[in-house]
């Protein structure tokens, strides 16, 4: 017993056409949105990453305000100056 096809219609391959190209165009827009996601990620990450060490920094900072070192850092850091020195500001740049 021999099965026979019956050869698709020429509305059949032009509905099939259509479904390929849109099937195409659909899977470029999501590679291209998935590699967007994928540049927002790595951003997150690394904004991350930065937090972690400012935390890491204001940590160390905190266990160590008791430090004078630590103290004449921070004041250094804000602009004071000892009681007996002169401050010379270059204004050139």
């Amino acid at each position: 017993m021999a099965v026979e096809f019956k050869r698709a219609g020429f509305l059949t391959k032009i509905v099939v056409l259509v479904m390929l190209i849109y099937m195409a165009i659909a899977l470029l827009d999501l590679r291209g949105k998935i590699q967007g996601v994928q540049a927002e990620r790595d951003e997150l990450a690394r904004q991350v990453s930065d937090q972690r060490l400012e935390n890491r920094k204001l940590a160390d900072a905190i266990a160590n305000s008791d430090d004078p070192e630590m103290l004449e850092q921070v004041a250094r850091d804000r602009g004071y100056v000892e009681q007996h020195e002169v401050l010379f500001v270059d204004i050139a740049n």
